[in-house]
C-alpha cells in the first residue's frame, strides 16, 4: 500500500471566529498543499477539517501518517476517547454531547478507507513542515476573514 505523509494544522482568530485549515500531502517527490477557511468556527473544527480534507484528497487506499499538533485529535484516537464517545452515544464522560460530531463522523468514514496513524508533533517548534502547515492555515484564515 502507498504511504503518504501528511502534516495538518488549523487556525482560528477568536474561538469561535474566522478560521483556516491546511494540509500538506507528500509521497516521494510529490507534494500537494490544501487549504480552506470558514467565517465562524473554532480551532478544533479547523484541526479536524484539515485531516478530513487531506484524507478525502487521497485517490486510492493508502497508509496515511498524519502529523498534527492537535492533542484533541491525537488523544481521541491514541487514548481511545473516540471509542468511549461512540459507546456512550456520542456523549463525553461528563454526559455532554461531543463537539464536532459531524467532522468526527467524516473522519471515521475516511479512516475506513485508509490505514491512518496519528503522530503528535509539537506546535510552533522547529518542525519545518508543521510550521509550513501553520503558515498556510493562518493565511487561509486571513483570506476567509476578508473574502
Amino acid at each position: 500500500m502507498t504511504e503518504v505523509t501528511i502534516y495538518t494544522d488549523g487556525s482560528c482568530s477568536g474561538n469561535p471566529g474566522p478560521g483556516g485549515w491546511a494540509a500538506i500531502l507528500m509521497h516521494g517527490e510529490h507534494v500537494r498543499e490544501l487549504t480552506g477557511h470558514e467565517r465562524e468556527t473554532t480551532n478544533n473544527r479547523m484541526e479536524l477539517r484539515a485531516i478530513v480534507e487531506a484524507l478525502t484528497a487521497l485517490k486510492k487506499r493508502c497508509v496515511a501518517l498524519v502529523h498534527t499538533d492537535s492533542a484533541y485529535v491525537v488523544n481521541a484516537f491514541n487514548e481511545g476517547w473516540i471509542n468511549n464517545w461512540q459507546r456512550r452515544g456520542w456523549k463525553t464522560a461528563a454526559k455532554k454531547p461531543v463537539k464536532n460530531k459531524d467532522l468526527w463522523l467524516l473522519l471515521l468514514a475516511q479512516m475506513d478507507e485508509h490505514d491512518v496513524k496519528f503522530i503528535k508533533v509539537k506546535g510552533h517548534a522547529d518542525n519545518p513542515l508543521n510550521n509550513r502547515a501553520d503558515e498556510l492555515a493562518v493565511a487561509a484564515m486571513e483570506a476567509g476573514r476578508w473574502g
